[in-house]
């Protein structure tokens, strides 16, 4: 089959198209639709959202999904799945979407999202894998490769510095080239070279005040010349500005279509000479070849959703974040008496709103799938979808906390809190909560918290409760995830892909952050736990944290010019996975830099006293920095410090 793909001539093929034919080829058919030419045999292709699902509609779709979807499976959001460190989880998690897409006859997924946590209140981070540029461009590499074994495309996004939903659609993100190429930049360049997507999504907003769309900077000279990217470059819905300028800058197809109005502007302008036939012409065979390698390696399938679902829930149980244990309160014994208090516990939040909203055919709570012989008593304490104090519920649940050994509080953050479209205004949970968490803790010590949120809450409670468990949104199965972990059938192991502040003033783009036409990145690369670090500021949870239900020691710490190697054994009485975080310093550096930067991890399982040799390499970004006087990447001299952190 590749040699046939191979042999097809595609210039010829655009040789024989009319002006009109390839300027329509630069435009939607509608809102999930390329068009076709049938005399010349190209077909039709679809394209769906999601990064952790198929949201497939009919022609009558909106993209922010007001209308429904097929039924389809819910995988865990990046928020959460970033947290598993994990790459060959998130191959493998790539791998299923894959095959989903061709058992519905979808030729690129609208993924992964890969924009940076500037800020906790950004609305659409629970879609974004973190805050870290290494981390996100290693777990969406593998997540590409995973979708793309399957002959079916990945559109990552959103090309560029998109970090807010406040005016997304015409804002200027002001920042430096030094800030641009360290973070906001890093997981697109892996992206491309580790996995080469066969699509890139560009961004609504301007970057220092040319649209994503039209900027010949960003979409040419970085994503093509630098990096080589060869795929073709498509707009966010409704993205385009100038649509000529667009197409000279590098964007080759407008999503949706403009029902003829722009493809007419593009024909007009190569009548008239102001653009010139080849620039469309380039873009029709960067178009053409995607269609081809979905196409002719169309692999109809079954739609095994109960499989996937199962698949669903390990990426969750992989993933979920223990924050705290005091008195080894988790996991939980069947032979105690168990209060599950909470909306969430009988309907989790599982995913964020917008486009990626997938319509499940699914859903498994945490009440329902405990252990047969457990003990759970359930209070309803406060409902999942809304502010609300209630008197008669909040009486039930302290009740319920008296009567119980322990209590689970299944707590988070409503739909209407964080969705594409409009960003956080605090980092709160409802008050309703925070107030009955109070409560219970007067009459019962014994008390863990659940999260259910797509980005990070302040904790006033958090010295007071003796577990946390950190689920973000779990995806369709995230609720038996939840239960898995909780009475210990799963041992926890997931890390943080952020960090947690204490409170929203400490996040370093507090001050510059969502209003006015432009928005100053005045923290420059001081982004997330390289803000923290350097700063030497208290946070509620690090970076790269995490417990286990077991303890891991670390000994013979071994660098040399390729990288480092360590001894890891599991010195608890449980198997158990453990992530090995090595981060890089140069004290003395004369550079404004960091205190420390990831630049490498690895997950392995080891069983009860198992111990294991493990190995990460230094690459070619390991010690780099980006020197705007000389516009190019180096290599500072001077003595480095390599750490191998265990965060917890």
């Amino acid at each position: 089959m590749e040699e046939f793909i191979m042999k097809r001539d595609l210039k010829k093929i655009i040789s024989q198209m009319t002006l009109e034919e390839k300027a329509g080829m630069c435009s939607g058919l509608d809102f999930w639709h390329l068009k076709s030419v049938e005399r010349l045999g190209i077909p039709e292709v679809m394209v769906s959202d999601g990064p952790h699902g198929l949201r497939k509609q009919d022609d009558k779709g909106d993209h922010l999904g007001m209308n429904d979807s097929i039924k389809a499976v819910c995988f865990p959001p990046a928020a959460l799945s970033a947290c598993s460190f994990d790459r060959e989880l998130m191959e493998s998690m790539g791998e299923t979407i894959g095959r989903e897409a061709q058992a519905n006859d979808v030729s690129v997924v609208l993924g992964p999202a890969v924009n940076i946590k500037r800020s906790p209140l950004c609305g659409r981070n629970f879609e974004y894998y973190s805050e870290d540029p290494y981390l996100a461009g290693e777990v969406a590499a593998a997540f590409i490769n995973g979708v793309q074994s399957q002959h079916v495309g990945t559109s990552i996004k959103h090309f560029a510095a998109n970090n807010q939903e406040y005016h997304r659609m015409s804002n200027s993100s002001e920042a430096d080239e030094r800030t641009l190429r360290e973070i906001y930049f890093p997981a697109f360049e892996t992206a491309v070279k580790k996995a080469q997507p066969y699509t890139f999504m560009c961004s609504y907003n301007q970057i220092n005040g040319t649209f994503a769309s039209e900027n010949k900077w960003l979409l040419t000279d970085v994503l093509r010349n630098d990096w080589g990217f060869e795929g073709y470059v498509m707009s966010d819905w409704g993205a385009v500005n100038d649509r000529v300028k667009g197409l000279e800058a590098g964007l080759d197809l407008e999503m949706p279509g403009s029902n003829g109005t722009n493809d007419a502007l593009i024909m007009e302008a190569v009548k008239n000479g102001t653009l010139k036939e080849e620039v469309l012409d380039q873009a029709v065979e960067r178009i053409l070849n995607i269609i081809y390698k979905y196409a002719d390696h169309r692999a109809p399938q079954e739609f095994t959703m109960e499989k996937d679902h199962e698949e669903a829930r390990r990426i969750a149980e992989e993933s979920m974040v223990l924050l705290k244990n005091a008195d080894q309160i988790l996991p939980l014994k069947t032979s105690e008496k168990v209060a599950f208090v909470g909306g969430f516990a009988k309907k989790p939040r599982f995913q964020g709103g917008g486009s990626s909203h997938i319509n499940c055919f699914k859903i498994t709570n945490a009440l329902e799938a405990v252990p047969a012989d457990a003990q759970v008593i359930y209070a309803e304490g406060f409902p999942a979808d809304k502010d609300l104090y209630d008197e008669k519920l909040a009486s039930e649940a302290l009740q319920a906390a008296k009567a119980a050994d322990k209590v689970v509080i299944f707590a988070g953050l409503p739909d209407s809190f964080e969705s594409e479209g409009y960003d956080r205004s605090h980092m709160r949970l409802p008050e309703c909560q925070n107030r009955l968490i109070a409560e219970i803790l007067e009459v019962q010590p014994n008390t863990v918290i659940v999260l259910h949120n797509g980005s990070p809450v302040e904790m006033p409670w958090i010295n007071n409760v003796k577990g946390i468990l950190e689920a973000y949104l779990g995806g369709q199965a995230g609720g038996a995830a939840v239960a898995n972990i909780l009475y210990g059938i799963v041992n926890p192991s997931g890390k943080l892909a952020e960090t947690i502040p204490v409170k929203l003033a400490d996040n370093p783009s507090y001050l510059n952050f969502g209003g006015g036409d432009k928005v100053e990145y005045r923290e420059g690369v001081f982004v997330g736990y390289r803000y923290y670090d350097t700063k030497q500021m208290e946070v509620a949870y690090p970076f790269g944290y995490g417990l286990s239900y077991t303890t891991f020691a670390y000994r013979d710490l071994q660098v040399a010019d390729k990288g480092i190697s360590l001894k890891v054994k599991n010195t608890g009485t449980v198997d158990g996975s453990e992530i090995v975080q090595m981060y890089v310093a140069l004290p003395e550096s004369k550079v404004s830099r960091p205190e420390k930067e990831l630049k490498g991890f690895v997950k392995l399982h080891l069983k009860a006293g198992e111990e294991k040799e493990v190995r990460i390499p230094f690459d070619d970004k390991t010690f780099r920095f980006f020197n705007e006087r000389s516009g190019s990447w180096e290599q500072e001299e001077g003595t480095y410090q390599i750490l191998a952190d265990r965060k917890s």
